[in-house]
């Protein structure tokens, strides 16, 4: 056959009665073919004396990046013998990234390329499953997804995952599926679809690697879940609230108004975490991601940014400061990362044009002076203002105690006690005990066992101020060894 130059095509998702007569027609009049693979079911009925050639080694046993190589030598092939007719499952353009990354390879080259089109896996896919992708479906490749630690999609948009393969790959997607999904949450396998064959297996998530069924011609289904799982649909309710009919206590905040109820839910999270709640942590985070949205949804009206910016810029400052996770830098411990940290965000200053600040500018003057008195002795300790050993800092408590002893003036005392306190946080700060948290505990012990007071007391008909010291004393006492 004369022809120049790569033919791409298509072999449909089945057997050949799913081929184009287009497809039919080239493959008949080939000697010579390069397929992905060699497990398709057209394939063996094809002239006996066509010459077929596959990558499945590169498929079956090597990483996601095995379509780089295959793309490489397709072009390599073209280069050398003038001519070669490169055959993939389906529709070259839909779930095929050697096609992709061969198109890419030959751009701007003097290598013709002819595609030939093929029904892809979609259609029979849906057709067993009775569903119509449209108008929202992620399509995604089940070994780029198992290689994420979280899903790309949100959980209330459906999906369907190509390529599923048994073992290892199939146990590695199943964990990335589970941080989004439940253990039980009801899937769909789909297998041979459009052979006779042809079986749908619908199993909960946590067995997905256990199916006997899985092989070259699987595929996944994942339903989606209800709206509102998704962090999208949040946004949208949040919208709503603001829209013109929406709520008009939402619609009239500005960003001043919400300053006081970001701070009030962030210190709600904190109480429950200190209760150590799971169930209370869920719905005050999930109040304090409401202040987040509002304000990413006010400046979105305003026209100054939206929440992909929002988004955009912390993911690019976490990656930059942190290339010993995102690229080649290695650190030997915590003070090294700690170390590139202050470097790089003086080197995100500099080329902003920013004035050089003190490492100490960046602390927020609004945080309690207990957490701002740790990140001002953290910060110090990052260029080496620290002592070599926890004594000396032992010694310097009992020095600001006596300075505070001998202070006369309100004033003097005021300054000394602050001293003290500075002190006792740099001890909390070598022992790595948050001064806040060790303190917010604190409070906390003292108001249940008070409380155990205030309830002795009514039980006698009486008030706590009718009691002496030494009896509400020996009621602390009692309170002390109360179980929680």
């Amino acid at each position: 056959m004369d022809y120049k130059g790569i033919v791409i095509l298509g072999l449909g998702p089945a057997n050949a009665d799913n081929l184009t007569r287009e497809a039919w027609n080239w493959l008949s009049r080939l000697d010579e073919i390069w397929v992905r693979t060699r497990y398709h079911p057209v394939l063996s009925e094809l002239q006996e004396n066509l010459l077929i050639h596959s990558f499945d080694s590169e498929d079956e046993y090597n990483s996601f990046d095995f379509g780089t190589e295959i793309a490489k030598k397709i072009i390599s092939f073209a280069q050398e013998q003038g001519k070669i007719t490169y055959a993939v499952p389906g529709s070259p353009f839909i779930s095929e990234e050697t096609v992709r990354l061969i198109m890419r390879g030959v751009a701007g080259s003097q290598i013709p390329v002819r595609v030939i089109d093929g029904m892809s896996f979609l259609e029979p896919v849906c057709s067993a499953l009775g569903l119509d992708p449209h108008p929202k479906m992620v399509l995604t490749d089940s070994l780029y997804l198992a290689s994420l630690e979280i899903p790309f999609f949100p959980a209330s948009v459906p999906a369907i995952i190509s390529n599923l393969k048994p073992g290892l790959e199939a146990s590695d997607l199943k964990l990335t599926l589970m941080n989004n999904y439940p253990d039980e949450y009801p899937v769909k396998l789909i297998h041979n679809a459009g052979l006779a064959d042809e079986l749908v297996e619908e199993i909960p998530l946590y067995m997905l690697d256990q199916s006997l069924h899985t092989g070259l011609m699987s595929t996944l289904y994942l339903p989606a879940r209800e709206n509102g799982r998704g962090f999208e649909d949040f946004q949208q309710i949040i919208a709503r609230l603001r829209a013109p009919d929406g709520c008009p206590w939402d619609r009239e905040q500005t960003h001043l108004s919400l300053r006081p109820y970001l701070l009030q839910e962030s210190y709600e999270v904190l109480e429950a975490l200190d209760e150590e709640n799971p169930d209370h942590l869920v719905e005050e985070l999930g109040d304090l991601l409401l202040q987040i949205v509002l304000h990413a949804q006010i400046a979105t009206e305003e026209g100054d940014f939206n929440m992909t910016d929002v988004l955009a810029t912390v993911s690019e400052k976490i990656v930059r400061r942190h290339p010993h996770v995102f690229s080649e830098v290695e650190v030997e411990s915590v003070d090294r990362v700690l170390h590139n940290w202050e470097q790089i965000k003086a080197e995100e200053r500099k080329a902003k044009g920013e004035e050089r600040k003190g490492m100490l500018d960046g602390i927020p003057i609004a945080l309690p002076a207990l957490t701002q008195a740790d990140q001002i002795q953290q910060r110090a300790k990052r260029v080496g203002f620290d002592w070599k050993t926890i004594e000396p800092v032992i010694a310097k408590i009992h020095e600001e105690l006596q300075e505070l002893k001998e202070a006369e003036t309100p004033e003097r005392k005021q300054s000394e006690a602050g001293d003290v306190l500075f002190a006792v946080v740099n001890l909390l700060r070598w022992l790595d005990i948050d001064p806040e948290m060790a303190l917010r505990e604190t409070n906390a012990r003292f108001r249940k066992r008070f409380g155990y007071i205030e309830e002795q007391a009514a039980n006698q008909g009486k008030h706590v101020e009718d009691f002496s010291f030494e009896e509400l004393d020996a009621l602390w006492e009692e309170a002390k060894h109360q179980k929680s």
